[in-house]
């Protein structure tokens, strides 16, 4: 069994604990890398918040474009982050998550594409 692991964080330099548990939980998916930012500077990047602040990510760009839709499955109105096209469906978000297979597993592990917003 793996014992916790005092790790520094690239970004705010601070120590932080990667947990035994943690080690497990990355060994299960697949992750053949350890944390390099402690828990409030990953939450930071993510854009949650969290003490320690200051974005990262760099992927944001303003609102999103979204575009009118119809769901092909309940015929709900809803928004879809891409332009619909004729020749495939667009689910609205609750029938898009039910129609999904259950989670997929391993590290690229699936395609996507049909969701949105209610």
């Amino acid at each position: 069994m793996a014992e916790d692991r005092t790790l520094n964080c690239i970004d705010c330099g601070r120590e932080f604990t990667f947990t035994a548990g943690e080690q497990e939980f990355y060994a299960s998916r697949g992750f053949s890398n350890e944390p390099r930012r402690c828990p409030d500077c990953r939450r930071a990047r993510k854009g949650g918040g969290g003490e320690g602040g200051g974005g990262g990510g760099g992927y944001s760009s303003g609102p999103r474009q979204l575009y009118p839709a119809t769901c092909a499955n309940c015929g709900r109105e809803t928004e879809v982050p891409f332009e619909p096209r004729s020749d495939r469906p667009v689910y609205c978000r609750d029938c898009f998550r039910d129609r999904a297979p259950a989670r997929r597993s391993g590290p690229g592990g699936g395609g996507g594409g049909g969701g949105g917003r209610r």
